[in-house]
């Protein structure tokens, strides 16, 4: 197959340099390339007509998000769109080889109704968030792949169940994988390097805002289909909910009650340390990812709340940014 038998979708917003060159990669494969800004400040804009890329700017008047970024982006595509789309995040950079083997692999199953690789980070080590990041894309490859916002996907198939879902802040790409495998399609991860992704976090704060943000998605996810995301939910509530509690009520009326919650927080993050270090981590700095493991748990309740406090308020969610 060619690599020119499919278009490109790139969304961004404020990615300086390096949405320069995830254009230029994509340009080298794709038929045409339609760049998706919401709202950047930078010269993004500028940056990619020169590229040659066509350029949608989102209408600041309704709120964004990623998914209707790309949503506006395949749209813009009219109905002379290629067979195969390809969407990729404005800070993400295709491997040379990724598109021809994403392609080969549709031809090949004529079930796939989409197709992603693994994102590998360009300096996992450079801060223990941006290896924790790293750790996350090691998705299990097979056909009920977990969601990707970077794929490549067959376009009738992602228009005949109506694209993403634009109001979603987060996990919008999980939403479009399990809506696409009720329609009867599959939705495969392979264990190719896909594209190189700079998540960039040096931060505590940012990092902790990118875990209230997963938080909300697990709440959001679980209303959109009921068991979805259920153990994710299930740890924050317990570990950053209940334990807690238990721990203050014991300090009021039965002193050993505190001390078994802190017993458990203690195991817990034993068993978080041991699993870092075989993850290829040192012992000084599994003890700061593990640490983090379980501090997540707080974001991602956070998260949950206010997922529940926006849907009673019937407010439109707002992107949550952590870089």
């Amino acid at each position: 197959m060619s690599a020119v038998q499919f278009d490109a979708i790139v969304i961004g917003r404020n990615e300086g340099d390096r949405l320069v060159r995830a254009l230029a990669r994509a340009a080298s494969h794709a038929r045409r390339v339609v760049y998706v800004d919401s709202g950047s400040v930078d010269d993004s804009v500028a940056r990619a007509r020169a590229a040659g890329a066509q350029v949608v700017e989102l209408d600041p008047a309704r709120p964004f998000s990623a998914a209707r970024a790309r949503n506006e982006g395949f749209a813009a595509l009219g109905a002379d769109r290629a067979e195969f789309v390809h969407f990729i995040d404005g800070d993400c950079i295709l491997a040379p080889d990724w598109p021809a083997q994403a392609l080969a692999f549709l031809q090949a199953h004529s079930q796939a109704a989409l197709v992603h690789g693994y994102h590998i980070e360009d300096a996992p080590d450079a801060s223990i968030y941006n290896w924790l990041t790293d750790q996350e894309w090691k998705m299990a490859p097979g056909p009920a792949a977990s969601g990707l916002g970077t794929f490549m996907g067959r376009s009738a198939a992602f228009a005949a169940v109506g694209g993403f879902r634009d109001g979603m802040i987060a996990a919008e790409d999980d939403d479009l994988f399990l809506r696409l495998r009720a329609a009867g399609w599959q939705t495969w991860c392979v264990a190719d390097p896909m594209s190189g992704h700079d998540v960039g976090l040096f931060s505590f704060n940012g990092w902790f805002r990118r875990m209230i943000r997963a938080g909300h998605s697990f709440s959001e996810l679980g209303v959109l289909h009921p068991g979805t995301a259920r153990a994710s939910r299930l740890r924050a509530v317990v570990w950053a909910g209940v334990l807690p509690v238990l721990a203050l009520l014991g300090l009021w009326v039965w002193l050993p009650l505190t001390a078994l919650v802190i017993a458990l927080y203690a195991l817990s993050l034993a068993r978080l340390w041991r699993r870092c270090i075989t993850q290829g981590l040192s012992p000084d700095r599994a003890v700061i990812a593990a640490a983090l493991l379980m501090i997540c748990k707080f974001a991602n309740l956070y998260g949950m709340v206010t997922y529940w406090v926006r849907r009673f308020r019937r407010s439109d969610a707002r992107i949550i940014e952590y870089k």
